[in-house]
């Protein structure tokens, strides 16, 4: 599990059908998790905003946990974070 801020949304017209009707959102993930710091793009189904700190789920676990398995996901929104260290600084 991946803990990173979201910074961003993005929309796509054209996609595979699965993933039709899912919003997206871009994340970055915390410095201290992955040096370089980097950005990806993560479904959200939760709701989460930008701005607001979030548990992001890769690979099969991310599929699993939006209960879509045979989607083409790799990285998922499965929780906000509400309080704990903060990781901004």
């Amino acid at each position: 599990m991946i803990i990173g801020k979201v910074v961003g949304s993005l929309f796509s017209t054209r996609k595979n059908e699965k993933l039709v009707g899912n919003k997206f959102m871009i994340v970055e993930t915390e410095k201290d998790m992955f040096p370089g710091q980097k950005r990806l793009v993560a479904i959200d189904n939760i709701g989460a905003g930008i701005g607001e700190y979030v548990m992001v789920a890769q690979g099969s676990a991310a599929r699993i946990g939006c209960d879509m398995p045979d989607a083409p996901i790799d990285a998922a929104i499965v929780g906000i974070i509400d309080e704990g260290q903060d990781w901004s600084k």
